[in-house]
């Protein structure tokens, strides 16, 4: 989930300060687009015998500024001048990490990267989820911080006390993992720089000159090999650490051995002591701005003394939506925009419907695809990897039956919880899967929503509530930013046929497109539509034209605008099956669910417990009743079924809701009283 990297340079390289200040610059600076929540960087000081670790809660660029790190570095950097004499120059090393905040707090610098445990340092991109049972097998290592890399260094530091070599220890320590794991390690007491991964987001770079640098991504390195001309002096060589293996680096002889888990290393590796055991220097930067927590787990609002009085501020109107006149086939009540219905009962809407969950045959897909693959069993597919379950559904195909070698692409724009967070290093690691995330400034993204649902607070209209939304919508930008950057033709998305919502832009005055061949597609006229509608309400509320309107343009350019290609939809060509991709997710991959509703669907998207909320309360559906009643017409549900299903999961979701407001710096009661005062659009 975090961006990480790493630079040794041997003493004898040739490579000067300018050189490696340049090249430390350049990787921190490509790594900061995976995280800007908090980060940190080790220096390796060989001449002092000093391990020095900076981190603080700021992004990675404000740290590289601060003078006191900066005069850190020239002194580290200057150790390495060529002019000193013989047996002074020292191998300079570093390594850096730029987080995307899971767990632990970033307002505790324990829990920011670097870690420290038991005279190993470690920068871990990725998450342990099964850290508590990995605490309670092993009794004799004992947790400090919240943090999950904790428990990854303590195991390395046991299986080293027992004897092991650094290769060993590793390849041990991460195949008891349950999660994703890209990391590296500088010790106390040995000479050895070690990076491991059990997904393959991970990649190094070696030169001949005596050079070693190591990056999440591919892109990283090509980037650095391109600024820093590589090429010049000699053969530069990138590689991926392929899944379940690791390198060991000598930071005395330069010496780069590759090692498996499951194998062991080529040749003997051993444990290069030191003469004596490096000291820790830890110290924390801080830019003086007040923090905010940005992180919240729903499972500890649930149970948090304020939840039964908060929760009770939600309103569950069942009675009297149930009272509503509804369709006789499908679930859509006389609420729903530009219903209809017949003699019979029968709505607009399934009179005007055509099956959608008919796929062609997969063999299409498999000879569309073909073209793209790689023998060389490079990544040849990029899949756009949200944590959902059908994005799960269509990695898990993508990888085990076309038989691609995907990349999952994420992209973080502040609302994917931490729950999605989990459950995508859950199917990583187990599928050995690369995983690209994009994180976008999250705190600007907040703020942007934030401003948005104020200005809607003020005067609500039910039109405009997916401009809280917008932002997501780079997705689109940024998968073929990806492709560009991978050398990677090939997306393919799993977009569910039956997730279509006309309602969103019914309430704007935009009719059914009954014959639409994508669910997220407008034509010319409903675009148009859509934006007088849009306008309307903007000229009567003007605090919509705040600082988050070149972010909603933007999504709008990316999502509707720019043309993509070479890509394919898995739902085409593999029918949608709920109880299947349920099976799949849950059995398979053993998905955590939310504590708050008993569905699968949308559990780690953070807008949509509210905004579902908003739709029910005041028109007396939701998401919900438009997707069942979509499984109804496809003859996947019976209406009696449909019914209790949007019983159930129409029911205020609490701690995600909670979650939501406290994420955004909203206040919970007046946010909710404020929508339970919109008039209902029902009696």
């Amino acid at each position: 989930m975090c961006g990480i990297f790493g630079l040794s340079v041997h003493k004898g390289s040739g490579y000067g300060p300018a050189f490696i200040k340049k090249a430390l610059a350049t990787l921190a600076s490509l790594s900061e687009s995976r995280g800007k929540d908090s980060s940190g960087l080790v220096f390796r000081n060989e001449s002092e015998g000093e391990l020095q670790v900076f981190k603080g809660a700021v992004p990675l660029s404000y740290l590289l500024s601060r003078k006191e790190l900066t005069h850190q570095v020239d002194r580290m950097i200057g150790s390495t001048k060529l002019e000193r004499p013989a047996g002074k120059q020292s191998t300079f090393a570093v390594m850096g990490h730029s987080r995307l905040v899971t767990n632990g707090s970033q307002l505790n610098d324990e829990n920011n990267q670097p870690v420290v445990k038991d005279g190993v340092i470690g920068i871990h991109n990725g998450i342990i989820v099964n850290e508590t049972e990995l605490w309670s097998r092993y009794p004799e290592i004992q947790r400090t911080y919240e943090i999950d890399t904790e428990v990854m260094l303590a195991l390395i530091r046991k299986y080293l006390r027992d004897g092991g070599d650094i290769a060993a220890a590793v390849s041990k320590t991460v195949t008891e993992i349950f999660g994703t794991v890209a990391a590296a390690f500088l010790m106390v007491d040995l000479n050895l720089l070690a990076v491991a991964t059990n997904n393959g987001s991970l990649y190094v770079l070696t030169d001949d000159a005596g050079l070693f640098a190591f990056a999440s991504e591919e892109y990283f390195l090509k980037k650095l090999a391109q600024v820093m001309r590589l090429g010049r002096n000699g053969k530069n060589c990138i590689r991926q650490v392929v899944p379940g293996t690791g390198f060991v680096l000598g930071l005395d002889n330069f010496r780069l051995q590759e090692f498996s888990f499951s194998t062991g290393p080529n040749g003997p590796i051993g444990n290069s002591v030191t003469t004596a055991p490096y000291k820790i220097m830890v110290q924390s930067i801080s830019d003086g701005k007040p923090q905010r927590e940005l992180i919240l787990d729903p499972a500890k609002i649930a149970v948090h003394p304020k939840a039964l009085t908060e929760s009770a501020l939600l309103e569950f109107n069942l009675e009297r939506i149930k009272a509503l006149r509804r369709c006789s086939k499908c679930l859509l009540p006389e609420t729903f925009p530009f219903i209809e219905y017949d003699e019979a009962g029968v709505c607009n809407y399934c009179n005007n419907y055509r099956i959608k969950n008919e796929p062609k045959p997969i063999e299409e897909l498999f000879e569309l695809v073909e073209p793209y693959r790689r023998s060389d069993g490079s990544p040849d597919c990029i899949i756009p990897y949200s944590g959902g379950r059908d994005s799960t559904y269509t990695l898990h195909i993508a990888r085990n039956i076309l038989k691609l070698n995907p990349i999952a692409f994420t992209y973080d724009w502040g609302m994917v919880n931490d729950l999605a967070r989990r459950n995508i290093a859950r199917v990583c690691g187990k599928l050995g899967v690369e995983n690209i995330l994009v994180s976008a400034d999250i705190a600007w993204k907040r703020e942007n929503i934030r401003k948005n649902i104020l200005a809607w607070l003020r005067k609500p209209h039910l039109g405009i509530v997916p401009l809280f939304m917008a932002g997501d919508k780079f997705f689109f930008y940024y998968t073929d930013q990806v492709k560009r950057q991978t050398g990677i033709r090939l997306n393919i998305w799993g977009i569910n046929p039956l997730e279509n919502t006309d309602f969103k832009v019914g309430f704007l005055g935009v009719p059914p497109d009954h014959n639409k061949k994508r669910i997220y597609s407008l034509s010319l006229k409903r675009q148009a539509m859509l934006f007088r509608g849009v306008g309307k309400i903007i000229l009567e509320n003007p605090r919509y034209l705040n600082g988050s309107v070149w972010d909603t343009l933007g999504s709008f350019v990316s999502r509707s605008i720019i043309p993509h290609r070479d890509y394919y939809h898995l739902f085409d060509y593999y029918r949608w099956d709920e109880k299947e991709i349920e099976k799949l997710v849950l059995e398979e991959y053993q998905w955590e669910t939310a504590v708050d509703t008993k569905t699968t669907w949308r559990i780690g998207d953070g807008t949509a417990p509210l905004y579902n909320y908003i739709y029910y309360t005041v028109a007396g559906f939701s998401e919900y009743d438009t997707f069942r009643s979509n499984q109804i017409r496809e003859g996947m549900l019976s209406r009696e079924e449909g019914l209790r299903y949007v019983m159930e999961e129409n029911r205020p979701r609490y701690a995600s809701i909670k979650w939501y407001t406290d994420i955004l710096n909203l206040d919970f009661p007046s946010t909710v009283k404020r929508i339970n005062d919109i008039p209902k659009l029902y009696s």
